[in-house]
Protein backbone atom coordinates (compact mmCIF):
# COMPACT_ATOMS: atom_id res chain seq x y z
CA UNK A 1 0.00 0.00 0.00
CA UNK A 2 0.93 3.23 -0.81
CA UNK A 3 2.47 5.31 2.46
CA UNK A 4 0.55 8.66 0.72
CA UNK A 5 2.25 12.36 0.23
CA UNK A 6 3.92 14.43 2.78
CA UNK A 7 2.79 17.67 3.52
CA UNK A 8 5.58 19.12 1.44
CA UNK A 9 4.78 16.61 -1.64
CA UNK A 10 1.24 18.15 -1.66
CA UNK A 11 2.46 21.68 -1.37
CA UNK A 12 4.54 21.14 -4.71
CA UNK A 13 2.15 19.20 -6.28
CA UNK A 14 -0.62 21.96 -5.29
CA UNK A 15 2.07 24.87 -6.91
CA UNK A 16 2.70 22.35 -10.16
CA UNK A 17 -1.21 22.86 -10.67
CA UNK A 18 -1.34 26.58 -9.77
CA UNK A 19 1.00 27.67 -12.27
CA UNK A 20 0.59 25.56 -14.96
CA UNK A 21 -2.91 26.51 -15.70
CA UNK A 22 -2.44 30.19 -15.01
CA UNK A 23 0.00 29.77 -18.78
CA UNK A 24 -3.86 29.21 -20.17
CA UNK A 25 -5.63 32.02 -18.01
CA UNK A 26 -3.04 34.68 -17.78
CA UNK A 27 -3.90 36.49 -21.20
CA UNK A 28 -7.43 37.21 -20.43
CA UNK A 29 -6.66 40.02 -18.31
CA UNK A 30 -4.54 41.72 -20.45
CA UNK A 31 -5.68 40.63 -23.66
CA UNK A 32 -6.75 44.05 -25.51
CA UNK A 33 -3.16 45.19 -24.35
CA UNK A 34 -1.26 42.32 -25.71
CA UNK A 35 -3.14 42.52 -28.99
CA UNK A 36 -2.52 46.41 -29.59
CA UNK A 37 1.14 45.55 -28.43
CA UNK A 38 1.31 42.41 -31.53
CA UNK A 39 -0.23 44.79 -33.67
CA UNK A 40 -3.80 42.33 -33.83
CA UNK A 41 -7.11 44.02 -34.42
CA UNK A 42 -10.00 43.27 -32.54
CA UNK A 43 -11.39 40.77 -35.03
CA UNK A 44 -7.73 38.35 -33.79
CA UNK A 45 -7.94 38.94 -30.01
CA UNK A 46 -10.37 35.63 -29.76
CA UNK A 47 -7.68 33.61 -31.41
CA UNK A 48 -5.53 35.15 -29.00
CA UNK A 49 -7.56 34.29 -25.88
CA UNK A 50 -8.37 31.28 -27.69
CA UNK A 51 -4.99 29.62 -28.28
CA UNK A 52 -4.70 28.00 -25.10
CA UNK A 53 -7.59 26.72 -24.71
CA UNK A 54 -7.31 24.45 -27.89
CA UNK A 55 -4.00 23.64 -27.24
CA UNK A 56 -5.15 22.60 -23.71
CA UNK A 57 -7.94 20.00 -24.82
CA UNK A 58 -5.81 18.85 -27.71
CA UNK A 59 -3.85 17.70 -24.49
CA UNK A 60 -6.19 16.26 -22.21
CA UNK A 61 -6.78 13.97 -25.43
CA UNK A 62 -3.37 13.20 -26.67
CA UNK A 63 -1.13 13.51 -23.47
CA UNK A 64 -3.05 13.25 -20.48
CA UNK A 65 -3.90 9.07 -21.09
CA UNK A 66 0.07 8.96 -21.11
CA UNK A 67 -0.02 8.64 -17.77
CA UNK A 68 -1.28 5.24 -17.42
CA UNK A 69 1.97 4.26 -19.32
CA UNK A 70 4.72 6.07 -18.04
CA UNK A 71 6.31 7.42 -15.19
CA UNK A 72 3.99 10.06 -14.01
CA UNK A 73 7.11 12.25 -12.02
CA UNK A 74 8.96 12.28 -15.39
CA UNK A 75 6.04 13.25 -17.52
CA UNK A 76 5.08 15.91 -14.71
CA UNK A 77 8.25 17.28 -14.93
CA UNK A 78 8.82 17.55 -18.80
CA UNK A 79 5.32 18.80 -19.31
CA UNK A 80 6.77 21.83 -16.90
CA UNK A 81 9.61 22.50 -18.81
CA UNK A 82 7.41 22.36 -22.21
CA UNK A 83 5.00 24.62 -21.08
CA UNK A 84 7.85 27.39 -19.90
CA UNK A 85 8.65 26.66 -23.50
CA UNK A 86 5.75 27.43 -25.07
CA UNK A 87 5.14 30.73 -22.34
CA UNK A 88 8.24 31.74 -23.24
CA UNK A 89 7.68 31.85 -26.93
CA UNK A 90 4.67 33.41 -26.35
CA UNK A 91 6.37 36.42 -23.57
CA UNK A 92 8.97 37.42 -26.54
CA UNK A 93 6.71 36.72 -29.41
CA UNK A 94 7.62 39.76 -32.50
CA UNK A 95 3.92 38.92 -34.14
CA UNK A 96 0.35 37.81 -32.92
CA UNK A 97 0.89 34.29 -35.01
CA UNK A 98 4.33 33.53 -33.12
CA UNK A 99 2.13 34.47 -29.96
CA UNK A 100 -0.40 32.54 -30.80
CA UNK A 101 1.84 29.51 -30.98
CA UNK A 102 3.35 29.94 -28.22
CA UNK A 103 0.09 29.87 -26.12
CA UNK A 104 -1.41 27.17 -27.89
CA UNK A 105 2.14 25.20 -27.01
CA UNK A 106 1.93 26.24 -23.55
CA UNK A 107 -1.80 25.07 -23.21
CA UNK A 108 -0.87 21.78 -24.77
CA UNK A 109 1.25 20.87 -22.02
CA UNK A 110 -0.17 22.68 -19.16
CA UNK A 111 -2.24 19.35 -18.92
CA UNK A 112 0.33 18.45 -16.79
CA UNK A 113 -2.45 19.32 -14.13
CA UNK A 114 -4.23 16.72 -14.61
CA UNK A 115 -1.25 14.07 -15.05
CA UNK A 116 -0.59 15.40 -11.40
CA UNK A 117 -3.99 14.88 -9.86
CA UNK A 118 -3.66 11.02 -11.31
CA UNK A 119 -0.21 10.71 -9.83
CA UNK A 120 -1.82 11.70 -6.44
CA UNK A 121 -5.09 9.33 -6.47
CA UNK A 122 -2.52 6.29 -7.34
CA UNK A 123 0.07 6.90 -4.35
CA UNK A 124 -2.69 8.15 -2.06
CA UNK A 125 -4.23 5.50 0.24
CA UNK A 126 -7.92 4.77 -0.29
CA UNK A 127 -8.79 6.87 3.27
CA UNK A 128 -6.65 9.92 2.29
CA UNK A 129 -7.63 10.02 -1.40
CA UNK A 130 -9.78 13.09 -1.30
CA UNK A 131 -7.91 14.81 1.16
CA UNK A 132 -4.90 15.02 -1.15
CA UNK A 133 -6.94 15.31 -4.34
CA UNK A 134 -8.90 18.53 -2.80
CA UNK A 135 -5.63 19.86 -1.45
CA UNK A 136 -3.71 19.25 -4.57
CA UNK A 137 -6.84 20.48 -7.35
CA UNK A 138 -7.14 23.70 -4.86
CA UNK A 139 -3.80 25.01 -6.92
CA UNK A 140 -5.59 24.86 -9.61
CA UNK A 141 -8.50 27.43 -8.73
CA UNK A 142 -5.67 29.23 -7.35
CA UNK A 143 -3.99 30.11 -10.81
CA UNK A 144 -7.21 30.54 -12.72
CA UNK A 145 -8.28 33.35 -10.50
CA UNK A 146 -5.40 33.80 -9.21
CA UNK A 147 -3.44 35.09 -12.51
CA UNK A 148 -6.22 37.56 -13.02
CA UNK A 149 -4.27 39.70 -10.22
CA UNK A 150 -0.69 38.93 -11.36
CA UNK A 151 -1.29 39.33 -15.07
CA UNK A 152 -3.86 42.44 -14.49
CA UNK A 153 -0.97 43.89 -11.93
CA UNK A 154 2.04 43.06 -13.90
CA UNK A 155 0.29 44.51 -17.04
CA UNK A 156 -0.40 47.66 -15.54
CA UNK A 157 3.17 47.91 -13.81
CA UNK A 158 5.26 46.82 -15.89
CA UNK A 159 3.54 44.87 -19.51
CA UNK A 160 1.64 41.97 -20.77
CA UNK A 161 4.55 39.82 -21.46
CA UNK A 162 6.03 40.07 -17.93
CA UNK A 163 3.70 38.29 -16.62
CA UNK A 164 4.52 34.92 -19.04
CA UNK A 165 8.05 35.59 -18.09
CA UNK A 166 7.08 34.73 -14.46
CA UNK A 167 5.05 31.77 -15.43
CA UNK A 168 7.83 30.15 -18.09
CA UNK A 169 10.42 31.09 -14.45
CA UNK A 170 8.40 29.42 -12.33
CA UNK A 171 7.34 26.40 -14.43
CA UNK A 172 11.00 25.61 -14.99
CA UNK A 173 12.05 25.81 -11.00
CA UNK A 174 8.93 23.98 -10.41
CA UNK A 175 10.23 21.24 -12.65
CA UNK A 176 13.18 20.77 -10.72
CA UNK A 177 11.25 20.71 -7.34
CA UNK A 178 9.33 18.14 -8.74
CA UNK A 179 11.97 15.89 -9.30
CA UNK A 180 13.78 16.54 -6.26
CA UNK A 181 10.44 15.64 -4.17
CA UNK A 182 8.43 12.78 -5.58
CA UNK A 183 9.12 9.88 -5.94
CA UNK A 184 8.93 7.61 -9.29
CA UNK A 185 5.86 5.28 -9.45
CA UNK A 186 5.69 1.67 -9.16
CA UNK A 187 5.86 0.09 -13.16
CA UNK A 188 2.69 -0.30 -14.06
CA UNK A 189 2.16 -3.27 -17.48
CA UNK A 190 2.59 -1.45 -20.88
CA UNK A 191 -0.11 -1.06 -23.68
CA UNK A 192 0.25 0.56 -26.77
CA UNK A 193 -0.76 4.32 -27.09
CA UNK A 194 -3.11 3.76 -29.92
CA UNK A 195 -5.04 1.15 -28.37
CA UNK A 196 -4.84 3.25 -24.88
CA UNK A 197 -7.14 6.11 -26.70
CA UNK A 198 -9.81 3.65 -28.38
CA UNK A 199 -10.62 2.14 -25.03
CA UNK A 200 -11.26 5.41 -23.73
CA UNK A 201 -13.26 6.47 -26.34
CA UNK A 202 -15.49 3.19 -25.87
CA UNK A 203 -15.16 4.30 -21.79
CA UNK A 204 -16.55 7.52 -22.35
CA UNK A 205 -19.63 6.28 -23.88
CA UNK A 206 -19.95 2.79 -22.48
CA UNK A 207 -19.33 3.84 -18.80
CA UNK A 208 -22.27 5.67 -16.66
CA UNK A 209 -20.41 6.50 -14.14
CA UNK A 210 -17.75 8.56 -16.37
CA UNK A 211 -20.90 9.63 -18.62
CA UNK A 212 -23.15 10.87 -15.67
CA UNK A 213 -19.49 12.66 -13.90
CA UNK A 214 -18.38 14.18 -16.63
CA UNK A 215 -21.86 15.78 -17.91
CA UNK A 216 -22.20 17.47 -14.58
CA UNK A 217 -18.85 19.08 -15.17
CA UNK A 218 -19.85 20.29 -17.97
CA UNK A 219 -22.77 22.16 -16.83
CA UNK A 220 -20.51 22.86 -14.34
CA UNK A 221 -17.65 24.81 -15.42
CA UNK A 222 -20.59 26.24 -17.75
CA UNK A 223 -21.97 27.90 -15.22
CA UNK A 224 -18.25 28.94 -13.97
CA UNK A 225 -17.26 30.40 -17.25
CA UNK A 226 -20.17 32.11 -17.42
CA UNK A 227 -19.17 34.26 -14.47
CA UNK A 228 -15.78 34.42 -15.04
CA UNK A 229 -15.57 35.52 -18.76
CA UNK A 230 -18.29 37.83 -18.37
CA UNK A 231 -18.04 39.37 -14.52
CA UNK A 232 -15.53 42.12 -16.45
CA UNK A 233 -18.71 43.20 -18.35
CA UNK A 234 -21.11 44.86 -16.13
CA UNK A 235 -17.96 45.72 -13.17
CA UNK A 236 -16.33 47.95 -16.43
CA UNK A 237 -19.78 49.29 -16.81
CA UNK A 238 -21.89 52.51 -15.18
CA UNK A 239 -22.27 52.83 -12.41
CA UNK A 240 -18.57 51.01 -11.21
CA UNK A 241 -16.75 52.11 -14.13
CA UNK A 242 -13.21 49.20 -12.73
CA UNK A 243 -10.25 49.29 -14.50
CA UNK A 244 -8.60 45.74 -14.87
CA UNK A 245 -6.40 45.81 -11.87
CA UNK A 246 -9.75 46.30 -9.82
CA UNK A 247 -11.42 43.79 -11.56
CA UNK A 248 -9.19 41.19 -11.15
CA UNK A 249 -9.33 41.53 -7.62
CA UNK A 250 -12.42 40.15 -7.55
CA UNK A 251 -10.43 37.02 -8.24
CA UNK A 252 -9.29 37.14 -4.55
CA UNK A 253 -12.96 36.30 -3.85
CA UNK A 254 -13.64 33.33 -5.69
CA UNK A 255 -10.19 32.12 -3.76
CA UNK A 256 -11.73 32.50 -0.31
CA UNK A 257 -14.41 30.32 -1.83
CA UNK A 258 -12.10 27.64 -3.73
CA UNK A 259 -10.08 27.26 -0.67
CA UNK A 260 -12.63 26.87 1.57
CA UNK A 261 -13.87 24.10 -0.31
CA UNK A 262 -10.39 22.05 0.00
CA UNK A 263 -11.39 20.16 2.85
CA UNK A 264 -14.80 18.69 1.32
CA UNK A 265 -11.94 15.68 0.13
CA UNK A 266 -12.71 14.94 3.48
CA UNK A 267 -16.68 14.05 3.23
CA UNK A 268 -15.78 12.26 0.08
CA UNK A 269 -13.33 10.18 1.96
CA UNK A 270 -16.13 9.30 4.16
CA UNK A 271 -18.25 7.98 1.00
CA UNK A 272 -20.15 10.87 1.08
CA UNK A 273 -19.34 12.31 -2.37
CA UNK A 274 -22.70 11.99 -3.36
CA UNK A 275 -24.43 14.38 -0.92
CA UNK A 276 -21.69 16.47 -1.38
CA UNK A 277 -22.60 17.10 -5.23
CA UNK A 278 -26.03 17.69 -4.42
CA UNK A 279 -26.50 20.44 -1.87
CA UNK A 280 -23.13 21.86 -3.53
CA UNK A 281 -25.12 22.46 -7.04
CA UNK A 282 -27.92 23.64 -5.41
CA UNK A 283 -25.61 25.97 -3.75
CA UNK A 284 -24.12 27.08 -6.73
CA UNK A 285 -27.91 27.05 -8.48
CA UNK A 286 -28.72 29.66 -5.39
CA UNK A 287 -25.64 31.89 -5.50
CA UNK A 288 -26.48 33.12 -9.09
CA UNK A 289 -29.56 35.36 -7.21
CA UNK A 290 -26.83 37.23 -5.57
CA UNK A 291 -24.60 37.79 -8.78
CA UNK A 292 -27.59 38.71 -10.87
CA UNK A 293 -27.13 41.84 -8.16
CA UNK A 294 -23.84 42.60 -9.77
CA UNK A 295 -24.89 46.22 -11.34
CA UNK A 296 -26.26 47.18 -7.87
CA UNK A 297 -24.35 45.69 -5.17
CA UNK A 298 -20.71 44.71 -5.00
CA UNK A 299 -20.96 43.01 -1.24
CA UNK A 300 -23.77 40.73 -2.72
CA UNK A 301 -21.84 40.45 -5.82
CA UNK A 302 -18.33 39.51 -3.42
CA UNK A 303 -20.60 36.53 -0.93
CA UNK A 304 -22.20 35.12 -4.43
CA UNK A 305 -18.46 34.76 -6.07
CA UNK A 306 -17.41 33.29 -2.97
CA UNK A 307 -20.28 30.48 -2.64
CA UNK A 308 -19.88 29.80 -6.60
CA UNK A 309 -16.44 29.05 -5.96
CA UNK A 310 -16.85 26.75 -2.87
CA UNK A 311 -19.49 25.42 -4.90
CA UNK A 312 -18.07 24.54 -8.02
CA UNK A 313 -14.51 23.14 -6.18
CA UNK A 314 -16.68 20.93 -3.96
CA UNK A 315 -17.85 19.01 -6.75
CA UNK A 316 -15.26 18.68 -8.97
CA UNK A 317 -13.04 17.12 -5.97
CA UNK A 318 -16.19 14.60 -5.46
CA UNK A 319 -16.21 13.55 -9.00
CA UNK A 320 -12.43 13.25 -9.18
CA UNK A 321 -12.62 11.45 -6.33
CA UNK A 322 -15.26 9.04 -7.67
CA UNK A 323 -13.42 8.21 -10.88
CA UNK A 324 -10.16 7.69 -9.53
CA UNK A 325 -11.66 5.34 -7.10
CA UNK A 326 -13.72 3.59 -9.63
CA UNK A 327 -10.74 3.40 -12.44
CA UNK A 328 -7.55 3.18 -10.62
CA UNK A 329 -5.43 1.76 -13.33
CA UNK A 330 -6.21 3.93 -15.75
CA UNK A 331 -6.66 7.32 -13.73
CA UNK A 332 -4.62 9.60 -16.35
CA UNK A 333 -7.15 8.74 -19.01
CA UNK A 334 -10.50 8.99 -16.75
CA UNK A 335 -9.22 12.18 -15.59
CA UNK A 336 -8.42 13.68 -19.37
CA UNK A 337 -11.53 12.13 -20.77
CA UNK A 338 -13.37 13.72 -17.41
CA UNK A 339 -11.76 17.42 -18.32
CA UNK A 340 -12.92 17.39 -21.62
CA UNK A 341 -16.65 17.99 -20.55
CA UNK A 342 -14.92 20.51 -18.71
CA UNK A 343 -13.16 22.64 -21.53
CA UNK A 344 -16.13 22.30 -23.41
CA UNK A 345 -18.59 23.40 -20.30
CA UNK A 346 -16.05 26.42 -20.12
CA UNK A 347 -16.19 27.13 -23.36
CA UNK A 348 -20.13 27.11 -23.82
CA UNK A 349 -20.48 29.64 -20.47
CA UNK A 350 -17.84 31.87 -22.47
CA UNK A 351 -19.40 32.13 -25.31
CA UNK A 352 -23.32 32.89 -24.14
CA UNK A 353 -22.48 34.81 -21.22
CA UNK A 354 -20.85 37.51 -23.86
CA UNK A 355 -24.03 36.92 -26.40
CA UNK A 356 -26.64 37.05 -22.86
CA UNK A 357 -24.85 40.46 -22.09
CA UNK A 358 -24.91 41.98 -25.29
CA UNK A 359 -28.39 41.37 -25.81
CA UNK A 360 -30.04 42.21 -22.37
CA UNK A 361 -27.32 42.91 -20.07
CA UNK A 362 -26.05 41.01 -16.92
CA UNK A 363 -29.64 39.90 -15.94
CA UNK A 364 -29.74 37.70 -18.76
CA UNK A 365 -26.15 36.37 -18.60
CA UNK A 366 -27.21 35.37 -14.70
CA UNK A 367 -30.08 33.51 -15.55
CA UNK A 368 -27.78 31.30 -18.14
CA UNK A 369 -25.47 30.83 -15.17
CA UNK A 370 -28.27 29.55 -12.45
CA UNK A 371 -30.01 27.29 -15.62
CA UNK A 372 -26.32 25.83 -16.20
CA UNK A 373 -26.48 24.88 -12.59
CA UNK A 374 -29.35 23.59 -12.09
CA UNK A 375 -29.48 21.44 -15.16
CA UNK A 376 -26.13 19.92 -13.13
CA UNK A 377 -28.31 19.17 -9.90
CA UNK A 378 -30.75 17.64 -12.41
CA UNK A 379 -28.23 16.02 -13.79
CA UNK A 380 -26.42 14.58 -10.73
CA UNK A 381 -29.89 13.80 -8.95
CA UNK A 382 -30.88 11.70 -11.92
CA UNK A 383 -27.47 9.67 -11.90
CA UNK A 384 -27.23 9.63 -8.16
CA UNK A 385 -27.69 5.79 -8.22
CA UNK A 386 -24.39 5.34 -10.05
CA UNK A 387 -22.24 6.90 -7.16
CA UNK A 388 -23.09 4.53 -3.80
CA UNK A 389 -20.07 2.84 -3.07
CA UNK A 390 -20.92 -0.39 -4.48
CA UNK A 391 -21.24 1.18 -8.22
CA UNK A 392 -18.35 3.43 -8.25
CA UNK A 393 -16.03 0.35 -7.46
CA UNK A 394 -17.56 -1.68 -11.07
CA UNK A 395 -17.09 -0.70 -14.24
CA UNK A 396 -20.35 -1.30 -16.58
Amino acid sequence: MSSGLTGRQRTVLALVCAVAVSAVYGIQPVLEAAGEDLGLGEGALGRLAAAGQIGYLAGLVLLVPLGDLFDRRGLITAHLLLTAVGAGVAATAPNGGVAIAGLALAGLFAVVVQTTVAYVAAVSPAGERGRDIGTVTSGVVVGILGVRVLSGTLGELADWRTAYLVIAGLCVTLAFAVRLALGAETRRPRVRYGPLLASLGRLVVGDRLLLSRGLVAFFLFASFGTLWSGLALPLGAAPWRLGTTEIGLFGLAGLAGALGAARTGRWADRGLASSVTGWSLALLTASWLLIAQAGTSLWLLVVGVVVLDFAVQAVHVSSQHLLTTAHPDRGSGVIGAYMVFYSLGSALGAVTTTWAHSVAGWPAASLFGAGYAALGLLTALSTRRLTTPARARSTP
